[in-house]
């Protein structure tokens, strides 16, 4: 069983960031859980990765080609695949993955974990997903999605398949307990 994590390839602003990453590491693989990710050994992604590789677990990157020298490709992995663009390593990284955690991240972060959302929501899969609040990091990214809810453009039902928390282990065992229902689009 693995849990894929998008996160930045960035160590971000505050070191709680760093911290939590690699919490998050240690927490999955003492559940037995594998981590998936996106392959890079720096920033947060590099963080989360050590962290689950200093507790014994089984850590499975996915790097497009084209920047494994920008992202600096981790190369003390259980597995490391080099594919040819980002659609193949999305792909790669959702079917080898039961669920999905975001860390703090930007723009790449949100685009995996809004997509990954929207296959839910269209019944392509049925996988829980949630994101890692460290340090308040989606306050504004969660009211919004509620102001989206509010304003009819996201229904409650969509709305709520976004789990949140600010420990790890928590969101892990919110994660392992939800079953999404396919939910009608329209």
């Amino acid at each position: 069983m693995n849990i894929c994590v998008f996160c930045g390839s960035s160590s971000g602003a505050n070191p709680s960031y760093m911290q939590v990453a690699r919490e998050l590491g240690v927490a999955l693989a003492s559940a037995d859980i594998g981590l998936v990710y996106g392959g890079a050994r720096i920033g947060l992604m590099g963080a989360v990765a050590d962290g689950a590789l200093s507790a014994g677990g089984y850590v499975m990157g996915v790097i497009p080609e084209s920047i494994a020298q920008i992202e600096i490709a981790h190369e003390g992995l259980s597995e490391l695949h080099v594919v040819e663009s980002m659609h193949a390593r999305k792909a790669m990284m959702a079917d080898s993955s039961m669920a999905f955690i975001a860390l703090p991240g930007g723009i790449g972060t949100l685009e995996e974990l809004f997509e990954v959302w929207t296959w839910t929501q269209l019944g392509i899969h049925h996988k829980p997903l949630g994101v890692l609040n460290v340090g308040h990091f989606y306050d504004g990214l969660l009211s919004f999605l509620d102001h989206l809810t509010e304003q009819q453009f996201v229904k409650s039902a969509h709305r709520q398949l976004l789990k949140a928390d600010t420990e790890p282990s928590r969101l892990i065992n919110q994660l392992l307990a939800e079953q999404p229902a396919p939910v009608n689009k329209l």
